[in-house]
């Protein structure tokens, strides 16, 4: 089979890489993306390996590229995709690239600190020239506040006092608008109010020299006499981050030092200006050396990281390595390693070796493929070689999502929906979209395109387009001729406003509709009940058949792993309990759809009395029969069907206990040598013995030892295998009711919102152009109401379903899902 129908044949290959070529040949196997390595160094630190002093240079290269890359987004700068895909460099490089690295951080470092100081000097400057050049007024005397005693005394003492040789100082400064009322509360209240206090909020923003966004600043003059009263201020104004400036007491000594600096101010702004320039030409420098830096770096410290789990020979000459490979990409391998090798004049070696191990699964995919595969691994990786679910998951899950979504409108609206993005899948913008419910659909484009037309499809073998029937082809029902042949009279009509079609007369029913759903059941007040028997058996069949095509499945599982046996003891006797009962009621559907007529529908007997009846090994006599015989064709399916539970209980273990006997009884003359090795076999998980199902024997083909078998786990795990199968039948045919329930809420919800919506709209009874009007708020809440509830909301309820299913039903019956993927070394990431 394919490899989408079942996982690739993987190998385990040993690589010998020449020392001098080994980070050649590994680089090269990364553009491949072929090969998973495997660590043979499991039990050596990470620190103490070959090849960790690469790796830290690399982990340091990351971080000076990680400060480049901030300082670049910091300038509002956008650094650019790198052009091509750019292969590992040497290691010869390695150090060159370091080199041009650590000098650009060296002079970013070195520029940025610069300009920082110089925004520091120019806003300190800027300051300076608000608080000289801001007019604070006279002088007032502040308000004092310890008593009328304290308001009478004067502030200044006159000169003829014992503080005559004291003099009047000044403080003068900037500090934050909200810290403003508090410097001055304080100031007050710890000099008792001798000082005089002016507070003024400056006209211009200035420029923060840290985060560059404009601030507002408030600038105050302090006049105080005292030298304990300036100690005071200073320490206050120093414990709310002010910024203090020397003020003359002079107005012309003020007016030369605001011109001082002014021109200082101008020249420190030259000065910046010429700094900022040459910090956007080494940013520049930065733009074109970080995207392609940052890609070889990642590729090289890939490379390492993966010749660290590499052994080195004996000879110390070449490193040892092993890795799971696809069989048939392994000449693919072997080619690039010669190539790879080849000017180290020793030729790379890589050949395939046994292994004991399962080997990962790989099963590759492309655009289409990819979201169904997703559905199936979400549920669990398969193990190595057993059936895949994917291929008939690709028709199945969108098919019976449209069981429950069938509607012509809304499968339209989602085919669309999906064809859009699958046109536009090529286009950068749809790729880069950062959102993650717009990936969740843009990666499930396919998927959805398939849901929406499988939804087209069901929804006119219901004949419903948003809630309403469409008559595509005549009806076959003539209202006419039951008009003609019953006399129905104006009286008669006035008198029963309900009327019933009788199929019995002739030319009342012409036959069956072409395709789905009569139309004139939508006008018939039985219209419910006609579609919820026809959901329901549908769903039933529906559900007997996917369940018994998961357990045929099975059967690729046993013939390909060798276990013959499974298909006597196992798949046969599932078959015969499932088709026995549960298949022999889908024959009862469509038997009694076949051969009983619409003339005979009033003495059509009930299947699910006969389905009662058949357990019961009773009859019903007022249940008349579908055929002659049925009552020994029932009994002898129940009695197939009982007898089929203990062989599947017993069967398999009876037959491995005795297969290990007659092994035991071969080996025993070879003497003791063999029992000593067949003591060392040893399994660690029992999924992997011999009684395990048959896609858990997965393995390479070298490994051929032999499990030695626990008889009472060998019961236990059989009796569990039969109790799941023979109840989760009965279960997992009613769980299949749910399409039957879907479909009815997803057509009633229909129902509803075109009964409370657009039939109001419509049966407005209003003019023309009135109506018209009205119509379009109308349609609107119409059609966001559709979206909402009907796509996303009933839509998301029918995937889920879907879903459980898929992975519930069906694949239980033959899918183990505890394998794990095929990982290979791949330099994809880091192109990205």
């Amino acid at each position: 089979m394919g490899s989408m129908f079942r996982g690739e044949e993987v190998a385990l290959v040993q690589l010998f890489l020449p020392t001098a070529a080994a980070y050649t040949c590994v680089s090269q196997l990364g553009e491949l993306g072929l090969v998973e390595f495997r660590d043979l160094n499991a039990s050596v630190s990470a620190f103490q390996r070959r090849f960790v002093v690469d790796v830290r240079r690399c982990e340091e290269l990351e971080k000076t590229f990680t400060f480049l890359q901030e300082e670049v987004r910091r300038a509002g700068l956008v650094l650019p995709q790198p052009e091509g895909r750019l292969p590992a460099p040497p290691p010869r490089d390695l150090l060159h690239i370091q080199e041009e690295t650590d000098r650009l951080a060296k002079e970013l470092r070195d520029v940025r600190g610069n300009q920082q100081e110089l925004r520091a000097q120019l806003h300190q400057l800027q300051l300076h020239e608000a608080v000289l050049g801001q007019s604070h007024g006279p002088p007032q005397a502040a308000a004092h506040i310890d008593g009328p005693s304290s308001e009478r005394s004067p502030l200044l003492l006159s000169p003829a006092g014992p503080h005559q040789d004291l003099r009047v100082n000044f403080v003068a400064g900037a500090v934050e608008p909200h810290k403003a009322a508090a410097l001055e509360r304080l100031l007050w209240r710890a000099c008792r109010g001798f000082l005089i206090a002016s507070f003024q909020e400056m006209e211009q923003q200035l420029e923060d020299p840290m985060t560059g966004e404009p601030t507002r600043w408030m600038t105050f003059l302090i006049s105080y006499w005292g030298e304990q009263i300036g100690q005071k201020i200073h320490k206050i104004t120093a414990c709310f981050h002010c910024h203090v400036f020397p003020y003359l007491e002079q107005e012309e000594a003020r007016r030369g030092v605001l011109q001082q600096l002014q021109q200082q101010s101008q020249e420190l702004q030259e000065v910046l200006g010429e700094t900022e320039r040459f910090l956007s030409q080494v940013l520049g420098r930065v733009q074109q050396l970080l995207p392609a830096g940052q890609v070889q770096i990642r590729k090289m410290k890939a490379v390492y990281l993966a010749l660290n789990q590499c052994s080195v020979s004996s000879t110390h000459k070449c490193l040892i390595a092993e890795a799971w490979c696809a069989a048939l990409d392994l000449p693919t391998v072997q080619q690039v390693l010669r190539d790879s090798s080849s000017e180290a004049g020793v030729s790379a070696v890589a050949h395939r070796i046994p292994c004991q191990d399962m080997p990962p699964t790989l099963i590759r995919t492309n655009r289409f493929t990819v979201s169904f595969q997703g559905i199936v691994d979400a549920y669990g990786v398969g193990r190595y070689q057993e059936v895949n679910p994917a291929p008939y998951t690709i028709i199945t899950f969108p098919f019976l999502f449209a069981v429950m979504f069938g509607d012509v409108g809304h499968g339209l609206l989602m085919f669309l929906f999906a064809l859009a993005m699958v046109l536009a899948e090529n286009q950068p913008a749809m790729k880069a979209a950062q959102n993650e419910i717009w990936q969740t659909f843009f990666g499930g484009r396919y998927l959805l395109l398939l849901m929406g037309l499988f939804s087209v499809y069901t929804g006119f073998i219901y004949n419903e387009c948003f809630s309403r029937a469409t008559t595509i082809f005549p009806s076959g029902w003539s209202v006419a001729t039951m008009a003609n042949q019953s006399g129905w009279s104006d009286a008669y009509l006035a008198q029963h406003p309900l009327l019933t079609l009788d199929p019995n007369i002739s030319g009342v029913f012409l036959g069956p509709y072409p395709f789905g759903i009569d139309p004139i059941w939508s006008l018939a007040t039985n219209h419910l009940s006609f579609l919820n028997s026809f959901k329901m058996k549908m769903s039933v069949i529906l559900g007997v058949t996917h369940m018994a095509f998961g357990v045929v499945l099975g059967i690729f599982n046993h013939v390909h792993f060798g276990q013959g046996h499974r298909l006597l003891l196992e798949t046969l006797p599932e078959l015969i309990f499932l088709l026995g009962l549960f298949g022999y009621l889908v024959f009862l559907v469509v038997y009694k759809w076949l051969c009983i007529s619409a003339g005979g529908s009033a003495l059509a007997p009930s299947i699910l009395i006969h389905f009662i009846n058949m357990f019961l090994f009773s009859r019903s006599p007022t249940n008349r029969l579908l055929y002659h015989g049925q009552e020994v064709v029932q009994y002898a399916l129940v009695v197939l069907a009982l007898a089929a539970v203990p062989v599947l209980l017993l069967g398999t273990p009876l037959y491995l206990l005795r297969q290990q006997r007659s092994h035991r009884l071969q080996r025993r003359p070879a003497g003791g040598q063999d029992k000593d090795k067949a003591k060392l076999i040893d399994i660690t998980d029992a999924s992997e013995s011999g009684w395990g199902p048959d896609e858990e024997k997965a393995g390479c083909s070298g490994d051929k030892k032999e499990a030695e078998l626990v008889p009472s786990e060998v019961f236990m795990h059989q009796a569990i295998h039969t109790i799941e199968f023979c109840l989760g039948c009965i279960s997992n045919t009613a769980s299949y009711l749910r399409l039957w329930a879907l479909s009815l809420a997803h057509a009633q919800l229909s129902e509803v919102l075109w009964a409370m919506v657009m039939r109001m709209g419509l049966s407005a009874g209003l003019k023309l152009g009135v109506q018209a009007v009205m119509m379009v708020p109308v349609f609107a809440a119409f059609a966001v109401l559709t979206v909402a509830i009907l796509l996303v909301m009933e839509g998301l309820s029918a995937f889920l379903h879907a879903l459980r299913l898929h992975w519930v039903e069906f694949q239980n019956k033959f899918y183990s899902g505890t394998g794990y993927k095929l990982s290979p070394f791949t330099f994809a990431a880091e192109d990205e």
